[in-house]
């Protein structure tokens, strides 16, 4: 008898070979890391010359997660989280990145699949801490 792969082992194959080869053609034709906090950062901040490729990119990031919302909802999950617990969440995140230096898609998957040893220590810690985090969210959140 074959067993089956659920719906969300094949969900995050397919988002995982999706992210690498946004990555490598990211390398590739505009010779650029694929860092999430970098990008939008240039977004923010804007550099002559910078600004289209970095706006194409963050919406292409924006229409995947709307395409798969609308093929496949369930795979993304859903919080009961307030908006404003959301948004402060962003700020935090995003101070995060620039105290360490990188996210997690510049570090996680650039910066260890190029061996850098300071992108596979943060990996390691930022891993480690998200871990902590869903542990303890989990045995005290509500049941």
């Amino acid at each position: 008898m074959v067993a089956l792969v659920p719906s969300v082992f094949v969900s995050a194959l397919f988002g995982g070979v999706a992210i690498g080869l946004a990555v490598a053609m990211l390398l590739f034709f505009n010779g650029r890391v694929a860092g999430v906090s970098g990008i939008v950062g240039g977004i923010v901040v804007p550099r002559p010359g910078e600004t289209s490729w970095r706006v194409a990119f963050a919406a292409g990031l924006v229409a995947g997660g709307l395409a798969a919302r609308i093929v496949a909802p369930r795979t993304l999950g859903t919080t009961d989280a307030p908006l404003a617990v959301l948004a402060i969440a962003g700020v935090l995140v995003g101070f995060g990145t620039r105290l360490g230096a990188g996210c997690t898609s510049g570090h996680g998957v650039c910066g260890v699949s190029r061996g850098s040893p300071r992108s596979i220590l943060a990996t390691i810690v930022f891993m480690a801490i998200a871990g902590a985090v869903v542990f303890i969210s989990h045995r005290t959140g509500p049941s």
